[in-house]
């Protein structure tokens, strides 16, 4: 039995599609089972993981004298911060596996010069995500916790006494809960690695032409209140957090227009050298972005 031309053109159209569909399968596989064998490891090892990631605090109960003690408020407790360590560490272990598999799958859609223009972000997406991490666990979370802490009140005895006598000064210490504690260190070192991803998000969208530097100049105003919104929700209430938090990414924001700038100056550059661009179209061009 012969197939009619036209269902073998659908077929035909359709092969393509499948071969696709089988390697995105394939890179996925690989992928997770980088990450599974991460996160398997971290786990075997989940108790040292956490014993660095306490020592923000455990350096701010030292200076007060106290002991760094954290409990468990459930018997599920230990099991399911180990997961949330075995997890965290799991993922940056696999990810440069998985940004691989990632960019294998990409790259032959691309052109060469649209290779060269994504791979720096590539690579520079997760050295400022970790450079994000590091300024949260280093800098801003003993800050934190210092100032936390600083809240704690202690009596002299601490002792309850008979309703007859004069009331024993009060006494309230630091007693955290390992899981609690875990939650809030994890949401430090993630909003700080995502908002360290500014740069590398506006510098990628002004090389595509979707941003330029004079309109993020003139939308200064507009990041500083989404700056300071976006501070007040991914940081506990402290202040001092906050301020941190707005200083760094409001200086992150500054240095995307400069390297957006950058971007445009290339750009335009290139244009100039292949006859597409003349001087009266630059200065047509920033004068439509000053009216915006």
């Amino acid at each position: 039995m012969t197939k009619s031309p036209a269902k073998d053109e659908i077929e035909d159209k359709s092969a393509p599609l499948i071969e696709h569909l089988a390697e995105l399968r394939s890179r996925l596989i690989k992928s997770v089972l980088a990450f599974v064998v991460a996160m398997t490891a971290c786990f075997a090892v989940a108790t040292p993981i956490f014993n660095f990631l306490t020592a923000p605090l455990c350096s701010a109960l030292a200076d007060r004298g106290q002991n760094c003690d954290l409990i468990f408020i459930s018997p599920q407790e230990g099991f399911f911060v180990a997961v949330k360590v075995a997890v965290l560490g799991g993922f940056m272990l696999a990810f440069p596996v998985i940004a691989t598999q990632m960019w294998r799958f990409v790259a032959p859609g691309l052109y060469r010069s649209e290779k060269g223009a994504f791979l720096p972000f590539l690579v520079a997406s997760p050295f400022m995500f970790l450079l994000g991490a590091s300024f949260a666990f280093y800098v801003v979370t003993p800050l934190a916790y210092n100032f936390f802490l600083g809240f704690q009140q202690f009596g002299a005895t601490g002792e309850a006494l008979d309703g007859g006598q004069a009331a024993a000064p009060l006494s309230v210490v630091f007693q955290g809960s390992a899981q609690e504690y875990l939650n809030l260190t994890i949401k430090f070192i993630v909003a700080f690695g995502l908002c360290f991803q500014l740069p590398v998000l506006l510098t990628l969208m002004g090389k595509a032409g979707l941003v330029s530097q004079a309109g993020l100049r003139a939308g200064r105003k507009w990041a500083m209140v989404g700056i300071l919104t976006l501070a007040a929700l991914v940081t506990p209430p402290d202040v001092i957090t906050q301020i941190i938090l707005f200083a760094v990414v409001y200086g992150l924001y500054e240095v995307s227009i400069f390297l957006v700038a950058r971007v445009e100056r290339k750009r335009n550059e290139q244009l100039r050298r292949e006859g597409l661009l003349d001087e009266d179209d630059e200065i047509f061009a920033d004068e439509m972005e000053d009216e915006k």
